[in-house]
């Protein structure tokens, strides 16, 4: 079902989206698809989450340089995936002009992937590798603002060499990206 559903999505994109063509693709019935999912957004999300949230490890390395470079790695590696990159533009275009699956993709994507990343960043900071003050989302920003805009936007690729040098560049940052007030925390918490 998730391969018919992604492949149908690249071809037609969120806002043509229908039920039928994918249970066409998938060799199955309507039927079974609205027993597991009461929606055609419904199942989206639960397929976009499955692959967004789970498909992308955020280790635990022990070390915030290695956490994060393998962090940038997986995700470069899934967004450079072929049919990813017809299907991320896609959504987030879709979202722009659909306030409800841009509230859902929030909910049941950068939710659960944010609060995980942040976990990963206040390691790091329960380690000393980063400020007690450390401005936490605006480090979240910047690990995945590169990799959208180079990989997904602009469609070029990030090498090995590129991504540790990225690394570096977000380590630095973060170190001196600090809150107002010196105050911990995350607008990701909530």
């Amino acid at each position: 079902m998730r391969a018919a559903f992604f492949e149908e999505l690249a071809d037609v994109d969120y806002g043509r989206l229908s039920v039928e063509p994918i249970v066409r693709r998938a060799s199955t019935s309507k039927a079974a698809v609205y027993r597991r999912w009461p929606s055609r957004d419904a199942m989206a999300l639960a397929l976009i989450a499955e692959v967004a949230v789970h498909g992308v490890d955020l280790p635990e390395t022990g070390a915030l340089r290695s956490n994060l470079r393998q962090f940038l790695t997986s995700t470069v590696d899934a967004v450079r995936y072929p049919l990813a990159r017809r299907i991320i533009p896609a959504i987030m275009a879709e979202a722009q002009h659909n306030p409800e699956l841009a509230a859902l993709l929030r909910d049941a994507v950068e939710g659960p992937r944010g609060r995980m990343a942040a976990e990963m960043l206040r390691r790091a900071i329960e380690r000393g590798e980063l400020p007690a003050d450390c401005d936490v989302d605006q480090s979240l920003d910047l690990m995945i603002g590169p990799l959208y805009w180079r990989v997904v936007v602009r469609g070029v690729d990030l090498d090995p060499a590129r991504i540790e040098r990225l690394t570096d560049g977000l380590l630095a940052a973060m170190t001196t990206m600090r809150m107002p007030g010196g105050t911990p925390g995350s607008e990701r918490d909530s």
